[in-house]
């Protein structure tokens, strides 16, 4: 019974925080735009992340001598 007197504080601790977090998120937009990552997901980019190097005109002398 002893514990109880730790546990339901502790217990309103925890649900205050909780609490204190959700409501953090609302006021600061993290439930705005809920669609938009999930549909930037499919959209195709057409540019490529790593930049392809062009071969150099010098390397290619060379090869052809």
């Amino acid at each position: 019974m002893r514990i109880l007197y730790l546990l339901i504080p502790m217990t309103l601790g925890v649900i205050g925080v909780a609490l204190w977090a959700f409501l953090w998120a609302v006021r600061t937009g993290q439930f705005d735009d809920l669609e938009g990552p999930a549909h930037r997901i499919l959209m195709d980019d057409d540019d490529p992340r790593i930049p392809r190097s062009k071969p150099r005109q010098e390397d290619d002398k060379s090869l052809n001598e």
